[in-house]
């Protein structure tokens, strides 16, 4: 949207005002990002018992207070493994996939690609789901410890 509106208004045609629309958008994004992880714990706070919505969220919001940078570093962590992971193991599948059916002909009719895709997605699901759980039980355990 800012995008779009900065190119019918003409402020993408200079070089400062193009410059100064991309550190905008930047900010807003990175501060987004950065409202947006307390809202990844409160995914496994509303699973707790006669947890609502927003009660979730203000206790995420609690939780992460002082601890957000730590937060948003695991979870940006979370995301370079789980597409460093997807890289290593579906491009090879998906480079050598016409010469797997060709050096075994009786499998060329697997759809080899989309099952790999099916499950590494579930296979990512679990881990990001998992690993998002255990950040969150990271988390309360160090509130509990005493000071």
């Amino acid at each position: 949207i800012i995008y779009s509106a900065a190119q019918s208004s003409g402020l993408m045609e200079s070089g400062v005002s193009a410059m100064l629309v991309w550190i905008g958008t930047g900010l807003l994004g990175i501060l987004s990002i950065y409202w947006i992880t307390s809202s990844f714990i409160a995914l496994v706070i509303v699973t707790l018992p006669g947890m609502y919505p927003m009660q979730a969220i203000r206790s995420a919001g609690d939780l992460v207070i002082g601890r957000r940078l730590r937060v948003l570093f695991r979870l940006l962590w979370l995301a370079i493994l789980v597409g460093f992971t997807w890289l290593l193991i579906m491009i090879p599948i998906i480079l050598f996939d016409d010469w797997i059916k060709q050096l075994w002909s009786a499998i060329s009719w697997l759809p080899l690609v989309p099952l790999s895709i099916i499950s590494m997605g579930a296979v990512t699901l679990v881990f990001v789901t998992s690993y998002i759980y255990l950040l969150y039980r990271r988390i309360v355990d160090d509130d509990a410890a005493p000071a």
